[in-house]
């Protein structure tokens, strides 16, 4: 097949979503499938630089979230250079600017169009306006808008699929969670980052790692951090990622006086975090707004064991103690995080995480993925079919 994926970020810019169109791209083309990225310009992106099909649209900085981007214009140029590429489908990954495009291209060339609902919108709304322009009731009508007519709509996890279902959603909703490539997060001989961090073998490292943005909720590990201290005195807190809050993160830790015990590492590169998931003991997040993490998958790869706040999706990912735990409480994740940490050196039992881990390959991501788009084909003739009878009568 010859598959479109219209979306409004892809690399270099970091997010989950971008890490999850190219491990779809890359497994959908192992399975000999050719897939075309219309994504935005980038600032950081050398417009004489050869990118392979990859197609970028004129864009300017999303309101609120200047580190993304939204098209600006590319309509009719996005439907020729998608009609000579031939496309058996379009596949959109976001409900703005490219998602659009998306849908006007695949209406023009009459072939199925998939959509991915990653974001749970409702967490973000204090972005615009401080939460007083939008409400929830405005992004309902906004996805069930955008979903209407759609040939699929891939949900990351039950949670997104029963807010879909609870907006009305009337397209096929199938749950595919993105996929890992777990080979990269594997513990292999790589180069020696806690030598590189001056990190001693035997100091115990909790890692964090995210946008730095204030609804992930770094803020609730840094208080944690002195009671933890209390009982594993040499632990060290990694911060990875950067962000609106840093600046408040760095000014929390200072007024604790944590800097013996907390680090800020910045933004790495993609091809750099297998790393700190390997050197790390323990993977803490107290987000709130996870629809599906994919840090969460990546530590559990890297065979480091997950201590995240209470949600359907983590409750589900963490049912096991061998793969992680969920706490509701800044009581609890203590409590947790010190447990874990005095039994990191520990033998566990595999086949928890390994089970999970195959749920969640990237090879199984794609080859689902790849049957829905089958189906859709199919269901889109069929449909067409029937419009032409009914246009005979």
């Amino acid at each position: 097949m010859n598959i479109g994926i219209f979306t409004d970020t892809y690399f270099p810019q970091v997010s989950g979503v971008a890490t999850s169109i190219k491990t779809l791209r890359n497994e959908l083309e192992k399975e000999g499938h050719t897939v075309y990225i219309f994504t935005t310009t980038d600032p950081h992106v050398d417009k004489t630089v050869y990118e392979r099909n990859i197609f970028r649209f004129s864009s300017i900085p999303f309101v609120s979230f200047t580190d993304r981007r939204i098209a600006v214009r590319g309509l009719f140029q996005a439907y020729q250079v998608a009609k000579e590429l031939n496309l058996d489908v379009i596949h959109t990954q976001t409900e703005f600017s490219m998602g659009w495009i998306g849908k006007f291209v695949a209406r023009n060339l009459k072939v199925p169009c998939l959509h991915t609902y990653h974001t749970m919108y409702e967490d973000y709304l204090h972005y615009i306006a401080n939460g007083k322009l939008l409400k929830p009731y405005h992004v309902k009508q906004m996805t069930k808008t955008f979903a209407f007519h759609m040939s699929g709509i891939i949900a990351p996890s039950t949670r997104v699929q029963t807010l879909l279902q609870k907006y009305g959603v009337k397209s096929e909703i199938r749950v595919i969670p993105t996929g890992v490539d777990i080979s990269q997060f594997e513990q292999i001989e790589t180069e020696d980052y806690r030598s590189k961090l001056d990190i001693s073998e035997d100091r115990p490292v909790m890692l964090a790692l995210s946008r730095l943005a204030f609804e992930k909720n770094t803020q609730e590990i840094i208080d944690g951090m002195p009671a933890i201290i209390e009982k594993v005195p040499n632990v060290l807190l990694l911060i990875v990622g950067d962000g609106p809050a840093r600046e408040t993160l760095e000014e929390q830790t200072e007024s604790l006086n944590l800097k013996d015990n907390v680090r800020f590492i910045g933004e790495v590169d993609n091809d750099e975090v297998f790393h700190f998931y390997q050197l790390a003991d323990l993977f803490v997040s107290a987000s709130v707004t996870e629809s599906q993490g994919l840090t969460f998958i990546e530590a559990l790869a890297a065979g480091t064991p997950v201590i995240a706040k209470t949600g359907k999706y983590t409750d589900e990912l963490m049912e096991k103690p061998e793969v992680g735990k969920t706490f509701s409480s800044e009581t609890e994740m203590v409590t947790d995080i010190i447990d874990y940490l005095n039994r990191c050196h520990e033998e566990v039992d595999p086949e928890p995480r390994l089970e999970k881990l195959k749920e969640i390959s990237a090879a199984t991501f794609g080859s689902k993925v790849a049957e829905f788009y089958q189906d859709a084909q199919i269901h889109y003739v069929e449909i067409e079919e029937e419009d032409d009878e009914i246009s005979h009568l």
